[in-house]
């Protein structure tokens, strides 16, 4: 069986990392860099640094910010925010990254997924959904959650895997940074409807949220940030009670 992945998420605005609730509300949560080094000791299986004003700016992601942050590890580096070209792909990949996150870009023009795929391989493609629920469903919005997009979340996240992702990042806006759990109905919907692995996103206050929506969202991975950042579950800790419930995980001691 496949172990499940624990990722930690670097929200980045202006070289530091910060934290929201809903994606509003940003506070600083420390150093993108001593972060990564900590997760990097600490076990964690993969990293995420999302820019999250990149798209809004109209900017590339901060390339100083990846550098910084890949000179402290020896696990795969993801990142996001502002990627809009093969050609800002390929910065972001020759300053670090092992892969790139899309979300508003792909949206705009779906055949960038396959692009990329086919040039570095879609291990090296994500595609981000943020995803709200809505009167019947699940709706995508982009630009930072700031903008609705006429699609569905279930069905962006099939045509994006039928265009060559490699992995859908999900995250719940109404869960984000509430730590009262992941939304496993929405993560389920995805995760069954895909043959590539889904991170589920969005609401982690607790062990117990990881070990749910790896059993009832069937998420392959699990992403988080404040949980992490101040240091309220101690990543080696999580792993333990997870495997302890029979999640198969990546035990480094």
């Amino acid at each position: 069986m496949l172990t499940r992945r624990l990722i930690a998420c670097l929200d980045v605005r202006d070289g530091q990392v910060v934290k929201g609730v809903h994606f509003e509300g940003l506070r600083r949560a420390g150093d993108p860099s001593e972060l990564a080094e900590r997760y990097n000791r600490e076990g964690i299986d993969e990293l995420m640094v999302l820019d999250v004003t990149a798209t809004l700016e109209n900017r590339g992601a901060t390339l100083d910010t990846v550098r910084a942050v890949a000179r402290h590890l020896f696990i795969p580096l993801g990142v996001g925010g502002g990627i809009r070209s093969e050609a800002d792909a390929h910065a972001v990949i020759d300053a670090g990254a092992d892969k790139v996150s899309l979300n508003s870009a792909a949206l705009a023009d779906p055949s960038l997924i396959t692009a990329l795929a086919h040039r570095y391989g879609s291990q090296a493609v994500v595609v981000a959904i943020d995803a709200k629920r809505g009167p019947s469903g699940y709706d995508v919005r982009s630009r930072s959650g700031t903008t609705a997009v006429s699609r569905d979340a279930v069905g962006w996240a099939q045509e994006a895997a039928a265009r060559g992702a490699g992995e859908i990042l999900l995250t719940s806006i109404d869960r984000d940074g509430t730590r009262t759990g992941f939304d496993c109905a929405l993560t389920a919907a995805v995760s069954t409807a895909v043959n590539i692995p889904v991170i589920a996103s969005g609401g982690a206050g607790e062990p117990q949220h990881f070990a749910d929506v790896f059993a009832e969202g069937r998420a392959d991975a699990a992403l988080a940030a404040s949980v992490f950042h101040f240091s309220e579950h101690a990543v080696s800790d999580l792993k333990r009670f997870l495997a302890d419930r029979g999640v198969p995980m990546r035990l480094t001691w």
